[in-house]
């Protein structure tokens, strides 16, 4: 009788230990399906609008919002819009609409493509130093200028200004052909020497407020609209809403003013790394990250 007793006692011992076990189980696989991710990976073609709010992107996710990585990972502008589509990157935040629609097009189905985070009017188109007399395209083989500081061949900006805007003013200028970083560089050389040249420029960017500048009038209209008004926005790759919905928040609220993406450059300039100065400027503008923080806090805690 009594080692009856012992082994129904054991029975249930260990029948009450599988039934354990297989609750545990239920409930660990329950939340690691719903476990909130902890990587990201954004683009970066190198333009400093992009530098800057990828890095900025970066700086909250690891330090507000409990991200483990986020890679902001170097890419080309003419294969970003396809990686993103692949699930490759997870989201590219400088879209320049209606420039960069083609490209946009070829992916429009396979990515999602959120509101503007730029708040002010973008401009874009060939310029020179207010120090020169030149105000029009078609003055510019009357003057001493003898080099037109290009971007990457891929910016739309870039193409237009190469099939566009030279054959049908007949311009004799050398067309310069540099990724932005080496145009910048040799921008502040001719400028500090008060030469006579030409360049590409846009808005928002730092050089609005580093130098004095004129874009240029374009009489024949060889630009074509891409010195337009133009709206600066964010794709994600499609299924993000679904797979991390605190990314996806975050990436939806960002918002900037040209001040603001101006400034944030700038400091970035000044520490020579986008991450510390994206640190520094996010201590000192918490009323501008706050929202976007909260946002993306709730939606991590529902």
């Amino acid at each position: 009788m009594f080692l009856a007793n012992a082994v129904v006692n054991t029975s249930r011992k260990l029948l009450a230990l599988i039934l354990a076990l297989l609750v545990v189980g239920t409930l660990t696989a329950g939340c690691a399906s719903s476990e909130q991710p902890t990587e990201l990976t954004l683009a970066n073609i190198g333009w400093d609008e992009n530098v800057a709010v990828s890095n900025l992107s970066k700086v909250i996710l690891e330090e507000e919002l409990g991200y483990e990585s986020v890679e902001v990972r170097r890419a080309e502008l003419d294969s970003t819009y396809q990686r993103v589509a692949d699930g490759e990157l997870d989201a590219f935040q400088d879209v320049w609409l209606p420039n960069q629609r083609a490209l946009l097009g070829q992916v429009a189905e396979d990515v999602e493509h959120l509101d503007p985070w730029f708040l002010d009017t973008t401009m874009q188109g060939l310029a020179v130093p207010s120090y020169m007399d030149v105000t029009s395209i078609d003055q510019l083989n009357e003057s001493t200028v003898d080099l037109i500081l290009g971007i990457e061949p891929s910016a739309v900006a870039q193409q237009v200004l190469a099939d566009e805007v030279i054959p049908q003013y007949a311009l004799k200028q050398k067309l310069v052909e540099a990724p932005t970083e080496g145009m910048l560089a040799e921008l502040e050389i001719l400028y500090t020497n008060k030469e006579d040249f030409a360049f590409i420029a846009w808005s928002p960017h730092w050089m609005n407020q580093r130098y004095e500048f004129r874009y240029l009038e374009d009489p024949k209209d060889a630009q074509g609209g891409t010195n337009d008004p133009a709206e600066i926005s964010t794709i994600v790759k499609e299924d993000l809403r679904e797979q991390d919905p605190v990314a996806y928040a975050f990436l939806s609220t960002i918002k900037l003013t040209e001040e603001q993406i101006n400034d944030l450059e700038n400091v970035i300039n000044e520490e020579e790394d986008p991450l510390e100065g994206s640190k520094r400027w996010v201590r000192d503008n918490r009323a501008v990250v706050q929202p976007w923080i909260d946002a993306a806090s709730n939606v991590e805690a529902s």
